[in-house]
C-alpha cells in the first residue's frame, strides 16, 4: 500500500498524465509519461509486481482474481487537498498483469482558451465561429494532441445559463459545471450514434460528440449541424483539409458537407522550454534556410500580426534560437508544460463550391487563396522563433520537407 501510494503522489507531483507498471523477466518497470514523453521513473523488485498490481485492483474495485482479461476501473483520491481522478486499466501478461493508470486532476481540467498557444490567427477563427448557433466543427489530430483539452476550453467559453449543452464522451474526463455530460456504454448498446439520437430530442443548443468513429456517427452530426444545433466534435486526420476528405469518404453527401461544416481546426502538442534552463544554441544554415523557406510562403498579414519580421534568409538568421538542458524544475527534461501548434480552415463560399463541385482541386493551393491560412508547420516555426520551443521538438510532431 506504501509503495503504490507513493509511485501515485510521486507521479501527481511530476504532473504526469499517465503511470506504467510493467512486469519483465527480473523487475518490474514504473515509468510515467510527463509532457507526452514516457520516462523511466522507479525499478521494484520482481517479487512485489503482484503485489502492488493487487492493491491498485482493490482501490479500482477490479476482481483480485482474475488475472485472464483485461479489466477496467477508476480511483478517486485526494492528494494535497486536490481530488484526482485515475483511470484504471489492467492488461494479462502471461501469468501476470500490467497496469496502466491516466491521472485525470480536475483542478487542471479546464484550461482558458487564451493559454492553449493557439498563434492570433487560430485563436481569432475560433472565436468567431463558436458564436454561431447551427453547423459543426471540427478538431483534429493523432491520440494525444489535445483535441479533448481544447474542446472543453470551448465549451467552457460557451457555458452560459442561456444555452443547453450536452456532451457525450468515452469517457467523461473532466466535469463542467451546468453542462450535461453522458458516458457512452457501447457494450449497453449506447454508442455515440444512439446517443445523438436521444439528444435531438433534449433540446439542447450545442453538442459535443468526442468523436466521429463511423458514418452513422457522422451522418447524424451533419443532422444536427443542419437542424439549428452547433456540434462539436472531433476526427483522427494529419491535417485540416484531411478531415474534409475523411468526411467526404464516410459517404457524407457533399452538399450537405458543404452546408454544415463550419471550421476545422488540426492540432498537435509541442513541449515547451524549460525557461529556467534553455540555452542559447546555433542552427546550422541548412536548417534556417529551410525555416525560412516554410515561413516566405505566409500571408504578410499573418506576420505583421504576429508582430515578426521574417521576409528572407538575413531576418531568421537575427533571431536567437533555444535548446533544452535539464534541471530540477522541469525533472531534467528540458521542457516544462506544453502547447498547442494549429492550423485552421474556415468552410467559406470558396472552399464550399470546391468541396460540391471540384473535390479533385480541394489542396493546400485553393485554401491559400481562399483565405489567411497558417499550416502546422508554420505556427511551430512561429513557435521556435519566439523561444518558446526547440526545432528538434517541432519536428518531432511535423514533418517538414528536407529537414
Amino acid at each position: 500500500a506504501k509503495i503504490v501510494s507513493v509511485i501515485i503522489r510521486h507521479a501527481v507531483e511530476s504532473r504526469a498524465s499517465d503511470i506504467h507498471i510493467e512486469p519483465f523477466s527480473n523487475e518490474s518497470r514504473v515509468r510515467y509519461r510527463i509532457d507526452g514523453i514516457l520516462h523511466n521513473s522507479l525499478i521494484l523488485p520482481k517479487s512485489i509486481h503482484n503485489s502492488v498490481v493487487a492493491r491498485i485492483k482493490v482501490l479500482a474495485k477490479l476482481k483480485l482474481d482474475e488475472t485472464r482479461i483485461p479489466q477496467d476501473g477508476h480511483i478517486r483520491l485526494i492528494i494535497d487537498a486536490r481530488e484526482i481522478d485515475f483511470r484504471i486499466s489492467t492488461l494479462p501478461l502471461g501469468a501476470t498483469e500490467k497496469v496502466e493508470l491516466r491521472i485525470l486532476d480536475q483542478a487542471k481540467g479546464l484550461t482558458n482558451i487564451e493559454e492553449l498557444g493557439f498563434n492570433k490567427q487560430v485563436y481569432n477563427t475560433i472565436k468567431e465561429n463558436i458564436k454561431r448557433t447551427s453547423g459543426i466543427i471540427l478538431l483534429t489530430g493523432p491520440t494525444g494532441s489535445g483535441k479533448t483539452t481544447s474542446l472543453y476550453s470551448i465549451l467552457n467559453v460557451l457555458n452560459k445559463e442561456t444555452v443547453n449543452i450536452s456532451t457525450l464522451e468515452d469517457p467523461i474526463e473532466y466535469q463542467i459545471k451546468g453542462v450535461n455530460q453522458s458516458q457512452v456504454r457501447p457494450e449497453l448498446g449506447f454508442d455515440f450514434a444512439t446517443g445523438l439520437r436521444s439528444f435531438l430530442r433534449q433540446d439542447p443548443n450545442i453538442i459535443m460528440v468526442g468523436e466521429v468513429r463511423d458514418e452513422e456517427t457522422a451522418e447524424l452530426a451533419i443532422h444536427a449541424g443542419l437542424t439549428g444545433h452547433l456540434v462539436l466534435s472531433t476526427l483522427h486526420t494529419n491535417d485540416a483539409l484531411g478531415a474534409v476528405f475523411r468526411l467526404l469518404d464516410m459517404k457524407i453527401e457533399p452538399f450537405l458537407l458543404a452546408s454544415t461544416l463550419r471550421l476545422v481546426v488540426a492540432q498537435r502538442l509541442l513541449r515547451r522550454l524549460c525557461p529556467y534552463c534553455k540555452k542559447e544554441t546555433k542552427l546550422p544554415e541548412k536548417v534556417l534556410s529551410e525555416m525560412t523557406a516554410v515561413m516566405a510562403q505566409l500571408p504578410i498579414e499573418v506576420v505583421q500580426a504576429e508582430n515578426l519580421s521574417i521576409k528572407n534568409f538575413e531576418d531568421i538568421k537575427t533571431f536567437k534560437f533555444y535548446e533544452p538542458v535539464g534541471c530540477a524544475r522541469c525533472s531534467n527534461t528540458g521542457y516544462l508544460e506544453r502547447l498547442a501548434i494549429a492550423e485552421a480552415v474556415v468552410i467559406n463560399d470558396e472552399i464550399k463550391e470546391l468541396i460540391i463541385n471540384r473535390r479533385n482541386e480541394l489542396n493546400i493551393t485553393a485554401l491559400k487563396h481562399s483565405q489567411l491560412f497558417v499550416s502546422l508547420k508554420q505556427d511551430g516555426i512561429f513557435k521556435v522563433l519566439a523561444g518558446i520551443t526547440s526545432i528538434d521538438e517541432v519536428l518531432r510532431v511535423v514533418e517538414i520537407e528536407n529537414l
